[in-house]
Parts: structure tokens; sequence; C-alpha cells
């Protein structure tokens, strides 16, 4: 059912998480999986020479990328933010959204990661949220959102996929993406503020 407005703070309970990330039945999170993407993004941005001092993980979740960063970045810094009350509680992260959410200092970050959050947002709670992962990054940000064309597709576990998401088209993303970002490929998009050279074939489009 077409939901009217974004996900709140309260729809992440106890209950979700337990349904999604830690029951091994129903969960959708699969740790070899998740160790893969985190080794390549990781060495795609070694590849590009993004320094990575400063990571900002937007919805961080049970914090897998935590781990992942302690691994290959161990000298940067980590701040994990998320809506859950539940989450935050458990686990100690900053409360806030991606829609607004900025650190203290005001000061934007090497590497942003913001996985599975975008498509539980109503359209102009996207527009916003995108336009705010641009100001938060300065060096790259990687990005994971299931569409409408991956319905289409036919590519989506709708058993394991919560049903209460938007399904935005994928141009929504690149045209929210586009003014601050480069599509690098792969989940990955270096700003537009970083100076790193790349070839134009390297860009998935520009």
């Amino acid at each position: 059912m077409r939901r009217m407005q974004s996900a709140t703070a309260d729809s992440f309970d106890e209950a979700y998480y337990q349904r999604y990330y830690f029951d091994r039945k129903t969960r959708v999170l699969d740790p070899q999986h998740a160790e893969r993407l985190g080794a390549f993004v990781c060495a795609y941005l070694r590849y590009l020479r993004v320094p990575v001092e400063r990571v900002l993980d937007m919805g961080c979740g049970i914090g897998v990328w935590r781990d992942t960063m302690a691994r290959q970045f161990p000298g940067a810094s980590y701040q994990g933010v998320e809506l859950s009350d539940y989450l935050c509680r458990r686990y100690g992260w900053t409360q806030g959204s991606v829609v607004d959410w900025h650190s203290a200092d005001g000061q934007p970050f090497d590497f942003v990661i913001c996985q599975g959050v975008l498509p539980y947002l109503s359209p102009p709670d996207l527009k916003s949220a995108l336009a705010n992962l641009g100001r938060q990054c300065r060096g790259a940000l990687y990005l994971e959102a299931v569409s409408r064309e991956d319905y289409e597709r036919d590519i989506v576990d709708e058993d394991l996929t919560d049903a209460h998401i938007y399904r935005h088209r994928a141009a929504l993303y690149r045209q929210g993406l586009a003014p601050h970002f480069i599509e690098m490929g792969g989940g990955l998009w270096l700003s537009r503020q970083a100076e790193v050279p790349v070839f134009a074939l390297e860009c998935a489009g520009d």
C-alpha cells in the first residue's frame, strides 16, 4: 500500500530489526555479501585516491559498515546516524534523519554511506535527502536503494523486502544526485568537490 509520508522513527522498532536483521530465516543481511561489498567499495576508494579520514554512515542500522571501515581504514573516524530510537538506545548512535542531519561542526565528510535508507522517504523528503547528502560529502558517496525498475525486472525478492517502501524511479535518484556527484558505477558516486582526476570512460555518465 502506497504511503503518503516518509517512515517515522517508530517504524524501525525492535520487531522490525528482529525481522530484517536478527532472524536468520528472514534477514535481508547476508554477511558474506556485506564483506564482499565493503572490500570492493574500499578498494575502489583507494584506486580513485579518495582520502578517507572522516566517515559518515547515514542510516547506519546495526553498524555493519562501522566494522568494515575499522578494518579497511583503521585511522578514520566513524559517525553513525540513525533514525530508529531502538537502535540509538542499543548501539549509542546519533539520532537523526538523512533529510536534514548535519554535523555539529558543519564540516563535510570524506566518505558517506547511505544504504537501504532512501526508499523509505516520500518524494519531497527524498529530494531534500539527496541534496543533504551532497552537502555532507566532499569525497565519495556509496548509495544503495532499490528502485521501481528493479521490481519491473523481477530482481527483488519481495518475500524478504519490506513492502512499506516507495518504488522511486532510478532517474529520480540520479536527478537529485547529479548536481553534487559524478556516478562512478558500483553504487559509488564521486563528489564534485573532490579534487580527484578521473578519465571520462571511468564515469558511468556525466
